[in-house]
């Protein structure tokens, strides 16, 4: 009696909590239930790799050119590196150089003169596991700064990540944040040309006569134009170091031409002016400590930052010995403005361009969130909107409450008082399971609300095993007490077999499912537990009680 006393007490604190926690607390709706965006972003790492290998051909080069190794050519293919010295009699030298600071990223072959670097894949590997964990990190800093409520953000496989954005009302604005490199330097600007003939001028080509290049806008970038005779035909390049070369230019290794777009006032490109900027940055967006909206001299929208200590110092060094020339602010290899330089510059300064202020606000987010260590790109999109997430909640409410309804009075017909029981066990395995998926954190979907219907018919399974076990009891000639202890005892190791199968199984789902499918997995574990505490604990409690203090009314 003492023993019934306190799980009596047990049972009551349990609902009450329960109760407490579903009436004061909400649940988090899923993507299917609210409403949202569904991205699947896969990681560019090749041109990551290839970038990486590209700094280090520089810095090969330069540290031969140190050590007075005279080199014939270098270039780089995907992530190789191919080196072709003047004489073999300089190659032990500069493979014991290069060994000494890349042996862990290059495997290095020798033939005669030439030198040849590969990447190692066991580099690769870690490499891409490492910009993958960065990637994932600068998203999730940026959506959380967008203020996104509850977002999903997870790895999947080696180069892969989904995003989940329930509730966004502007999903366009939501991806061009995510999506933004965000890689921010800081040029010195070598020369100006306002248009492709300019350009090519500047740079060592010549045009033969009658004819000119143009270029108009697109939304991949500049596109070029021989006009010839009156007749235009497209120039196809890949870059604008491409174009010069066509026309007999060059563009020395350490520069680069890079464009800024000239915009009118409704925001549309009308035009581009080109610069030659210095390859190497003097500054990059890793010596940034923050980013704000702000308004320049003229009060139109900019973004105002502020530069860690050692990048004001560099800054400041640099600034203070170039004043009167130019200096290109670059973001994701676009000239965003290149002021001259009238003073001094230290720990503060701004970019300034044709932003609007949403795009002067969203910049400032991802410049302080940092730039992705590789571009992303949009594989997959899914778009729920508000009324079908709705609609979505409203059929599964009526499913799960039909659900219910059936199984109850299934179980009041065909076991009368005991099925009555498992009713009451029932309803509370529902309010506890609600607020085990609330307190957990746990997202509600589509599919786990088939999870939760599923879970009603696994939680009076087990009462009806113990249930059957307990009428067979009583047709053996046992009492009341002892039929109901001994069905109990009986029931137990099928009904904890049956559980502990289909929790493994949830299990994998959880651990290789994604988006839907965990959600199901997670309803469906939560599920189980909680059921397997209601049908067996709490419907043995209420019937000790009937068997105690009211055996006549039982019927089963």
């Amino acid at each position: 009696m003492k023993n019934l006393k306190w799980k009596v007490v047990f049972v009551l604190i349990v609902l009450l909590g329960a109760l407490y926690v579903v009436l004061t607390k909400r649940i988090n709706l899923g993507l299917d239930l609210k409403g949202g965006t569904h991205l699947v972003l896969q990681i560019e790492t090749q041109k990551a790799l290839e970038s990486e290998t590209s700094a280090a051909l520089r810095e090969i080069k330069r540290r031969l050119e140190e050590e007075n190794i005279p080199v014939v050519s270098a270039r780089r293919k995907g992530t190789t590196i191919e080196i072709e010295l003047l004489s073999p009699e300089y190659t032990e030298k500069a493979v014991s150089l290069i060994k000494d600071e890349y042996s862990q990223m290059f495997s290095i072959k020798t033939e005669g003169k030439k030198i040849l670097l590969s990447m190692k894949p066991s580099y690769k590997a870690k490499e891409i596991d490492r910009l993958a964990e960065q990637a994932l990190e600068t998203i999730r800093n940026r959506i959380d700064q967008l203020g996104v409520a509850e977002p999903v953000i997870v790895r999947n496989g080696k180069d892969r990540i989904i995003v989940e954005l329930p509730g966004v009302k502007n999903p366009e604005r939501a991806k061009k944040v995510i999506g933004k490199v965000a890689n921010l330097e800081f040029k010195e600007v070598i020369g100006t040309a306002r248009t492709p003939d300019e350009l090519i001028t500047k740079l060592g080509g010549t045009l033969p006569p009658g004819e000119t290049v143009s270029v108009e806008p697109s939304p991949e970038g500049p596109k070029f134009f021989l006009i010839k005779n009156g007749k235009r035909e497209e120039i196809k390049v890949k870059s604008l170091e491409e174009l010069v070369e066509k026309f007999g230019g060059r563009v020395p290794e350490d520069q680069q031409i890079l464009y800024q777009e000239i915009k009118n006032k409704e925001g549309k490109t009308v035009g581009y002016v080109f610069y030659i900027l210095k390859r190497e940055p003097i500054l990059t967006g890793a010596y940034l400590k923050d980013a704000y909206p702000s308004q320049d001299e003229n009060g139109m929208p900019a973004v105002s930052f502020v530069l860690k200590e050692e990048g004001a110092r560099i800054f400041r060094d640099y600034t203070k010995t170039h004043i009167g020339t130019r200096l290109a602010i670059v973001l994701d290899n676009k000239v965003q403005s290149a002021p001259v330089i009238r003073s001094e510059i230290g720990a503060r300064g701004q970019i300034s361009g044709q932003f609007t202020y949403q795009e002067a606000r969203d910049l400032a987010i991802v410049l302080r969130a940092g730039a992705l260590p590789a571009p992303v790109k949009i594989i997959e999109e899914t778009t729920v909107g508000p009324s079908l997430g709705k609609e979505s909640v409203e059929k599964g409410i009526k499913a799960g409450v039909a659900g219910i309804i059936i199984v109850m009075l299934f179980m009041a017909v065909y076991y009368k008082t005991a099925g009555v029981i498992a009713d009451l066990a029932l309803l509370m395995n529902v309010v506890l399971l609600w607020a085990m998926m609330i307190l957990l954190g746990a997202t509600l979907t589509l599919p786990g609300i088939a999870g939760f219907i599923l879970t009603v018919g696994m939680a009076v399974d087990a009462n009806v095993i113990i249930f059957e076990r307990i009428k067979e009891e009583l047709r053996k000639g046992r009492n009341l007490f002892s039929a109901v202890e001994a069905g109990f005892a009986r029931a137990w190791g099928t009904i904890l077999d049956a559980n502990i199968t289909t929790l493994i199984a949830a299990a994998v789902l959880f651990q290789f499912g994604t988006g839907p499918i965990k959600g199901f997995a997670v309803t469906l574990s939560l599920g189980i537990l909680s059921s397997m505490f209601t049908a067996v604990f709490v419907t043995k409690v209420l019937l000790d009680l009937i068997v105690k203090f009211k055996p006549q009314i039982f019927r089963i």
